[in-house]
């Protein structure tokens, strides 16, 4: 039918079809539908007489993708098969606790596509907040990773670096990968698109280098390279997580448990044994307080100590965002300033990458303790780090220049004064309403941190975007927002 439903298979058919009536079938019934030796769960949508004839069923690009064939190919439709596991699901709803047995099959349900939208959607809330238990959270991560995927290295040491997010830009990624892996460790380094962010680590690496990498491709760069920074969505590695972030991204939250089991799952799946968190805490950071902190990093360590895999939590500053760029483009641009170690780089994103790398290292057994920091930085001055990502680039399918927005606007100081404070989750909605992810070089360049001072009239940020209406959409909100950007008098 040539309607983009995301990664949601929707057949189509008409009310007075014979399939319907014999059927019972009727709008957001769940349908099976086989074409030869393949089937899909698909959910219904009824169509108007004109677009489709009695006998014929029309599907969504996912389903048509999931399915393959050719248009005229007779389809088999039937109902699924009922879905037991969802029963866990109510009982969660109603208070009662999760069997590992029963996640076991929740996971493998979701994984096999028999879950629609609204039940994920339940799934999710019922998880939301601390709803899950650390067994639970153990529980549900063994089943995220079982249901997919695991890789395995020769080597015996196999390191990875995750922020739990929150904070915009803060690209360290990267960077961090190529310090590691120009130090001799490898680092099969997976990451994930936005999810309530303008950006994540694959959506800004997608503008350098293709990340969108089959497995047999992947296992190739890390031989070659030691390292790789790759989209984990296009190799089955805990393939769950995908799903439920594709639930959890319009739902716009994160829970506590679910985090932990994403996060771990897709390391372990990876095959990574050693990890390194940066867990960014400010007021409008992911994680606001140290409270919320502490609680979260225990449930890591715990989740990580149970599956066999050290964790390390590094809280850093979330109080502003990091670097200048927020936006897949623009936090591309700045770490290739950072790698590049260009006389412009942002000081605040290069500092703590070499902090994280440098932890890293010690982490690895490539530097003592303390030592990690200095030898980080001085595989970034010598160019040892470039030098890695450039290679890393071109094992990937060739590195490329960032692009640039074609408008942009300047926000000013109102007053003169002193930056006090910088809203992360005001400035990130600025940027997500300019365009970004899905317009790769919209978003903000950020020109003040907290405790500058500033004049009237100086530039605070630069809104970019790639058509004038989205340029005039972030910039209505952006205006109607200036304590975006606190000022106080000196």
């Amino acid at each position: 039918m040539g309607i983009n439903t995301y990664q949601e298979p929707v057949a189509y058919l008409r009310s007075d079809s014979p399939v319907c009536r014999a059927q019972g079938f009727d709008a957001h019934s769940r349908i099976r539908v086989g074409l030869g030796d393949r089937a899909v769960i698909a959910t219904l949508n009824i169509v108007d007489p004109p677009l489709l004839a009695p006998d014929r069923v029309g599907l969504s690009e996912a389903a048509w993708r999931a399915l393959g064939g050719a248009d005229g190919d007779p389809a088999q439709l039937s109902h699924p098969e009922p879905l037991e596991s969802f029963s866990q699901v109510r009982g969660k709803v109603y208070g009662h606790s999760y069997s590992r047995s029963g996640l076991q099959m929740v996971i493998a349900d979701i994984t096999a596509g028999r879950y629609s939208e609204l039940e994920m959607a339940a799934f999710v809330t019922a998880c939301a907040g601390s709803a899950l238990s650390l067994d639970e959270t153990i529980a549900l991560t063994e089943a995220m990773v079982d249901a997919g995927q695991r890789l395995h290295w020769p080597s015996a040491v196999v390191v990875d670096k995750h922020c739990v997010g929150g904070l915009p830009g803060n690209r360290t990624t990267p960077i961090v990968v190529a310090i590691a892996a120009a130090a001799g460790l490898t680092i099969p380094k997976t990451s994930s698109r936005a999810i309530t962010s303008p950006s994540g680590t694959a959506d800004t690496m997608a503008m350098l280098a293709p990340v969108d990498l089959e497995l047999p491709r992947m296992r190739q760069v890390v031989e070659r390279e030691g390292g790789c920074v790759v989209w984990g969505g296009a190799m089955g590695l805990s393939p769950a997580d995908d799903l439920l972030i594709r639930v959890e991204r319009p739902l716009d939250f994160d829970s506590e448990g679910q985090l932990a089991a994403s996060i771990i799952s897709k390391k372990l799946a990876a095959g990574s044994n050693h990890l390194l968190i940066d867990m960014p805490v400010g007021p409008t950071a992911k994680v606001r307080s140290a409270h919320a902190a502490d609680t979260l990093a225990r449930r890591l360590h715990g989740v990580g100590e149970a599956l066999g895999l050290n964790v390390r939590v590094t809280r850093t500053d979330g109080s502003q965002p990091v670097g200048r760029g927020i936006g897949p483009a623009l936090e591309a641009w700045d770490l290739l300033a950072v790698l590049q170690n260009q006389a412009g780089a942002p000081t605040d994103l290069r500092e703590r990458a070499l902090l994280l790398a440098g932890q890293l290292l010690e982490i690895g057994g490539k530097a003592g303790h303390g030592e990690g920091l200095p030898q980080a930085r001085e595989l970034l001055r010598n160019g040892s780090a470039w030098r890695k990502f450039e290679a890393i680039c071109q094992a990937q399918g060739g590195l490329r220049e960032p692009p640039r927005a074609a408008h942009t606007q300047e926000f000013t100081a109102g007053r003169d004064g002193r930056v006090q404070s910088i809203d992360n989750r005001r400035l990130a909605r600025i940027a997500k309403l300019a365009g970004a992810p899905a317009s790769p070089a919209a978003g903000i360049e950020l020109q003040v941190h907290c405790g500058d001072r500033v004049e009237r009239g100086q530039p605070l940020y630069r809104l970019h975007a790639q058509s004038p209406g989205e340029l005039a959409y972030a910039a209505a909100y952006a205006g109607a927002h200036p304590e975006t950007i606190q000022i106080t008098e000196d």
